[in-house]
């Protein structure tokens, strides 16, 4: 088995993995914490057939190529995989997939020859690469500002979600409810609705495209009493303790982020979050797609997911924010299991450390930091934003 891994600056982790060898051929895999529109499953499958069908054509000596055959390979792959995939993925590409594979191909070889023409081939990719960079938004810096407040009040006006301060659940009932109340707003079955989660149980919540082997060290959790479950959005592994964690889910009719693309998505449904945050003296900003953060580390991040819609029903996109009131460092650096390559174009490498939870920038409580979220989102767009 080899694996080969692929972080676009300021985007998402790709992950391929290849199980078989040059007699029996090959079968990828593809995993990782991007995020992809209803249509995933087939295009993820579609992706790896693709890889499937590809590698049989790989000559016998293809370890003795040299980088531009290598580059060929990688842009004949790239293209084949562009068409299949579309824009269907959130924070990766083909191009990263296709890296993914060659890596995966050559990482593993002691051959000196193959490993100076895949240092060769990186080389040869690193322009692109710092072109890729210069288009996105990395680590926690800032993001722009990609809708403005007063549309944002507007929209979330029409809206007017039913606000639910939900009952303790497990980790498995929380996705459960989940997927049943969004796809009770896409049928039209249920109002938009903006509710605080009650967890009833530490947990690590994975992302819908990751392999959790690869994430997770399932003997610690085990042995801490650490529940491990897989959510229907993508993005990557969070660990959740009850009395450290904030989490809440937004159920969005579809008209309501009508004309919006995904990263105006994502401002939309937490802008009022930021401004809850700055009542309690908590200084937070968007920091790439889908991440809450302030200037010493990431506080939470978001993920998304659109249910369409059912007879007469308006579709649901379904968002949820996970946020660190304060952190267990212990178990986090432990029960995690990032990558090199996930971490790669962060300034700080340790999941850990790069982690920066409310309770470093203020002394209110966690339920004193829930009431504000409360209050702020009964008011977020009321005075002078009607539709």
């Amino acid at each position: 088995m080899k694996s080969g891994e692929v972080k676009i600056p300021g985007g998402k982790l790709v992950r391929v993995t290849l199980q078989g060898d040059e007699v029996r051929g090959w079968r990828a895999t593809i995993d990782g914490d991007f995020f992809m529109d209803a249509v995933a499953g087939s295009v993820l499958g579609c992706a790896q057939s693709a890889i499937d069908a590809h590698l049989p054509e790989l000559p016998d000596d293809w370890e003795r190529w040299g980088s531009a055959d290598y580059l060929a390979f990688y842009r004949a792959l790239s293209g084949e995989l562009r068409g299949v995939i579309g824009d269907t993925l959130i924070g990766a590409n083909g191009e990263a997939i296709a890296l993914a594979v060659v890596r995966a191909l050559v990482g593993g070889s002691a051959r000196e020859s193959t490993q100076t023409a895949e240092r060769e081939f990186e080389r040869i990719r690193e322009v692109r690469a710092r072109r890729q960079g210069e288009r996105a938004q990395s680590g926690d810096e800032p993001a722009p500002m990609l809708i403005g407040l007063q549309e944002a009040k507007r929209r979330w006006a029409r809206m007017n979600p039913q606000i639910v301060v939900d009952i303790p659940r497990m980790p498995a009932e929380q996705m459960q409810v989940d997927e049943l109340w969004a796809t009770q707003v896409a049928n039209g079955e249920r109002q938009a609705t903006l509710r605080i989660w009650d967890w009833g149980a530490p947990a690590v919540v994975c992302g819908k495209f990751q392999s959790i082997a690869d994430e997770v060290d399932l003997e610690y959790a085990k042995e801490h009493g650490i529940e491990v479950v897989r959510r229907d959005t993508g993005g990557g592994a969070m660990f959740i303790e009850p009395q450290n964690t904030i989490t809440y889910s937004l159920y969005v009719p579809e008209p309501v982020v009508a004309g919006l693309d995904a990263r105006q998505c994502y401002q939309f449904c937490d802008m009022w979050l930021l401004e809850a945050l700055a009542a309690c003296g908590v200084r937070a900003h968007f920091a790439g797609l889908n991440d809450i953060a302030s200037a010493a580390g990431k506080i939470g991040g978001a993920a998304e997911r659109r249910f369409p819609a059912s007879g007469e029903g308006p579709g649901c996109l379904l968002h949820h924010d996970t946020l660190a009131y304060a952190m267990n460092t212990e178990h986090l650096r432990h029960v995690l299991r990032p990558s090199k390559e996930k971490m790669s174009d962060k300034a700080v490498k340790s999941a850990s450390k790069r982690v920066d939870p409310m309770n470093s920038q203020t002394s209110c409580t966690r339920a004193q930091i829930v009431g504000r979220m409360l209050e702020t989102a009964s008011r977020f767009g009321v005075v002078g934003n009607t539709i």
